[in-house]
């Protein structure tokens, strides 16, 4: 399992952006609460499933299965 920024420079750019106009907190979410803080509780638990693989919700993350 591997958790990596995506690839996307521009967008990087811009959710960083975002995360520091928040401070911390997600940018693509209204609310600030602890489970919207950098890395959300949802991908937290996306993590946690050996499942998963995708981007976070604000798609600064992209985790991969393993292989």
């Amino acid at each position: 399992m591997a958790v990596k920024l995506n690839p996307d420079k521009k967008i990087v750019a811009a959710i960083k952006e975002g995360l520091k106009k928040k401070e911390g907190y997600c940018p693509c979410r209204i609310q600030k609460t602890e489970d919207y803080k950098c890395m959300c509780k949802e991908f937290r638990e996306q993590i946690a499933d050996p499942d998963f693989e995708g981007y976070c919700h604000c798609m600064l993350y992209y985790k991969e299965k393993d292989r």
